[in-house]
């Protein structure tokens, strides 16, 4: 397979999923019942910024891969973003994973899986 494909394969995972964190933000909010308005506002917060962060990092994958994919930035670029996805996925493995709701446990696999699409795609 084509490594330029696989590198865009991740970059569309990872905007859909960050996507689809940002639009039950207030239903996920709304969950976790009746708690202060300082806590429903951190909440939102948290659930936002993991929504951008994923779009951003797809967004950067998929701009470096379109100017040029065998750059030292876009290289520097992969690693990052394998670095930064792999983070978060130890880090929903030890929280969200442990949620008995299937979103929650679906982000480790997204997460890793995205990194190791762009491992790939940069070797390719």
């Amino acid at each position: 397979m084509n490594g330029t494909l696989l590198l865009y394969l991740a970059s569309l995972l990872l905007v859909g999923w960050g996507i689809a964190h940002l639009f039950p933000t207030k239903n996920v909010v709304r969950g976790f019942g009746d708690i202060s308005l300082d806590n429903q506002r951190v909440i939102t917060m948290e659930w936002i910024n993991e929504g951008a962060t994923l779009i951003f990092i797809g967004v950067l994958t998929a701009a470096v891969t379109l100017v040029d994919p065998t750059s030292p930035v876009a290289r520097t670029v992969y690693w990052l973003a394998i670095i930064m996805l792999n983070a978060l996925s130890i880090i929903s493995l030890f929280t969200g994973f442990k949620v008995n709701f299937l979103p929650y446990r679906l982000c480790p696999p997204v997460f890793s899986g995205s990194s190791l699409l762009i491992l790939l795609g940069m070797n390719l």
